[in-house]
């Protein structure tokens, strides 16, 4: 797209922590935005952005939009939303048009809705991200995007909206692939982090010293450096991200080692581990409060 020339319109579906401050981004750089959402004060909070014309159908977001966003909870909203009983988005699409997928959804159910829209003539990659409410808010999240490479590219400055860096993984549901297995290291690294606070804590160590010892040595990872002085060490435990979502990507993480025969040694501990505390706690539940878990006696209580 060239400089001046007008932009094509956006439809965002799924106003959430994430997708609003996303939306709020396509926006601000200049892209007509059409929204819609189940929740009625999710329409009310985007539909107060200037820019923003809230739908009142899918079938009228679809037919108004080049390019239609999905930030939904999983692969079986996406499916709703895409091929629902009531009239689903993929009906009312118009030919060439790209549904771009930044949900947590399973890679191999994007791979298997991708041709089922191709034969209507729509494209559709994965793009998932990382970072967080506080990234989205300023538009600096990570994307990883899976797809062809050539409708990655005509999407890419709508992506760049949004994130600071789109990764390009490969084929379609690699995007998805790999931010399951992000979550699977990061939800790891956090465990890790926090059972080294509380022990260091029983042993009578002051949190920041702790903290400060992580950071400054090869213990530092993401988690040390952005949770635990943050959410953790306050009982503040407001991330904005979930437990339950957590817990799902590393179900998805997990599943994907055994669909192509790969060992995961920490696999079955972790799963277990989030399944616990989203039982215990529940999915609703910051995902930083799995630091609770232990102070409780982890999944022995």
């Amino acid at each position: 797209m060239s400089a001046g020339e007008a932009k094509y319109a956006v439809g965002f579906i799924g106003i959430g922590k994430m997708g609003l401050p996303m939306a709020k981004c396509v926006v601000e750089h200049g892209y007509p935005l059409y929204a819609y959402d189940t929740s009625a004060p999710a329409l009310k909070a985007i539909g107060a952005v200037s820019g923003v014309h809230v739908a009142k159908s899918l079938a009228e977001l679809a037919s108004a939009c080049e390019v239609v966003i999905l930030m939904l909870p999983d692969s079986a909203v996406v499916k709703s939303v895409l091929y629902g009983e009531t009239g689903g988005l993929a009906a009312h699409l118009r030919k060439g048009a790209v549904v771009i997928d930044m949900s947590s959804s399973s890679p191999s159910v994007t791979r298997e809705l991708g041709p089922r829209l191709a034969q209507a003539g729509v494209d559709l990659i994965d793009a998932p991200v990382s970072g967080g409410v506080k990234r989205a808010v300023d538009g600096s999240l990570a994307i990883m995007a899976g797809g062809e490479a050539a409708v990655i590219a005509r999407v890419k400055p709508l992506l760049l909206t949004m994130g600071k860096s789109v990764i390009e993984t490969g084929m379609l549901g690699s995007g998805h692939a790999m931010k399951a297995l992000n979550n699977y290291v990061s939800a790891a690294g956090l465990l890790a982090a926090c059972e080294a606070l509380k022990v260091g804590a029983d042993f009578g160590i002051a949190p920041d010293k702790i903290v400060a010892v992580l950071n400054a040595s090869t213990g530092k990872n993401n988690s040390t450096e952005n949770k635990l002085m943050q959410f953790i060490v306050p009982g503040a435990f407001n991330s904005g991200f979930s437990l339950g979502l957590m817990k799902k990507d590393i179900n998805i993480a997990t599943d994907l080692a055994q669909s192509v025969g790969a060992q995961t040694l920490l696999g079955e501990v972790l799963l277990k581990s989030w399944a616990d505390a989203e039982k215990k706690l529940s999915g609703a539940a910051d995902h930083t409060e799995i630091y609770r878990m232990l102070e409780r006696g982890g999944s022995r209580k």
